[in-house]
């Protein structure tokens, strides 16, 4: 019967169990947990069932669509987070993780700011401290640290989320910029209504409804571009630009290594929008591991210079 599985069972069928419900919880469907977890779903509807037993209760609300925390799940799922916690932070402890930098280390960051500025310094983070292994998930979506495993975090922008700590590295903004061909050709634009003359290369990311957003002292103008050529990826728009195609519009630090090199000039920069902080956040543990540690003392004062104007 499942109810002796739990009762008579080992701690760890017991931690098993609470860790498969997290994971239906988070993921939202038993279909999905499923494949988060690596093991059937009919593994996965039995180890939730056999709980539920256990406890007398029912734990979950399924419908076919979604799964719902019923009243008396809620509170026990957060008391299971806890739990999991406090147990992953023992094993971290008696590894060594507190000790000397080691074990695996989970990074997230914007898909080309990690291209470009994380790559690079993270072969020399390996080389430096051989006992860390890296899982580095760039993404353009922000990751939750707390239901992906996240271990740091590179956030651009405000954070809406004051659970983790955080620390500021720098600061980006949003630059038009063109090649000094393109600008010996067609004149160097002075003023917003300017636009309306060049040419311009979209960037699905960054144009709404073919304009582009610049503050004003109603919030925001959207001033209508001509963009002969769009493009959904950022890189395909920066070569645009190099080539000398029309006029770009992205981040600062997209473009800052052709700016430095000559090949992209800056212009409307007294029409910028206010800059966004770019910060490194991590998990608000009481006993922070050394590889979290590590890391962030590593990378901070290489990615401030790289942001530097």
């Amino acid at each position: 019967m499942a109810i002796n599985f739990l009762q008579n069972g080992t701690i760890m069928d017991r931690l098993d169990a609470m860790a498969t419900l997290l994971s239906v919880v988070e993921t939202g469907s038993f279909s999905a947990a499923s494949r988060k977890l690596r093991v059937p779903v009919t593994t996965v509807s039995r180890r939730v069932a056999e709980l539920e037993a256990h406890l007398r209760t029912q734990l979950l609300q399924r419908t076919t669509r979604k799964v719902t925390l019923t009243d008396a799940g809620a509170p026990y799922v957060l008391v299971c987070r806890k739990v999991l916690e406090q147990i992953g932070e023992a094993e971290r402890n008696a590894a060594g993780e507190y000790q000397s930098p080691r074990g695996e280390l989970t990074v997230t960051a914007p898909l080309v700011f990690g291209r470009m500025h994380l790559v690079p310094i993270i072969a020399e983070f390996m080389a430096q401290f051989v006992d860390v292994r890296l899982n580095c998930r760039f993404h353009d979506r922000n990751l939750d640290l707390q239901d992906e495993g996240i271990d740091i975090a590179i956030r651009v922008g405000p954070l809406p989320d004051s659970r983790w700590r955080a620390r500021r590295i720098g600061a980006i903004r949003r630059v038009v910029c063109a090649s000094p061909d393109y600008l010996a050709r067609r004149g160097e634009p002075r003023a917003l209504a300017d636009l309306e003359a060049h040419d311009c290369v979209g960037f699905h990311g960054f144009d709404p409804k073919g304009n582009w957003l610049f503050p004003s002292p109603d919030g925001a103008s959207a001033i209508p571009i001509h963009s002969r050529i769009t493009f959904d990826t950022i890189d395909s728009a920066i070569d645009a630009g190099i080539a000398g195609i029309g006029l770009i519009r992205v981040l600062s630090y997209h473009v800052r290594p052709a700016i430095r090199s000559g090949l992209l000039r800056e212009v409307l920069a007294e029409f910028a929008p206010p800059e966004m902080p770019v910060q490194i956040i991590h998990r608000h543990d009481e006993l922070v591991p050394l590889k979290v540690r590590a890391f962030i003392d590593f990378v901070m004062p290489r990615l401030q210079t790289a942001l530097a104007l």
